[in-house]
């Protein structure tokens, strides 16, 4: 198994900039508006969407490479 993210940014209702590999472990989805916001603060606040494995999440997370990658 992959340990990939795709990021999903939602700039409108059904419109998406997607960056990433389509088999990846896990799918990261924030809204155009909350990309300023903390991506720690944004997924306990429920902002930040994720589909996948947990563990590849949580570990981006707490690495800082989410963060890296929607700056």
């Amino acid at each position: 198994m992959t340990s990939s993210i795709q990021y999903r940014i939602a700039k409108a209702k059904k419109e998406e900039l997607v960056e990433g590999p389509d088999d990846a472990a896990v799918v990261v989805t924030l809204g155009v508006g909350d990309i300023a916001l903390d991506p720690n603060v944004a997924y306990m606040t429920g902002k930040l969407k994720a589909a996948g494995d947990t563990g590849v999440l949580l570990r981006a997370l707490a690495s800082g490479e989410i963060a890296a990658a929607l700056t």
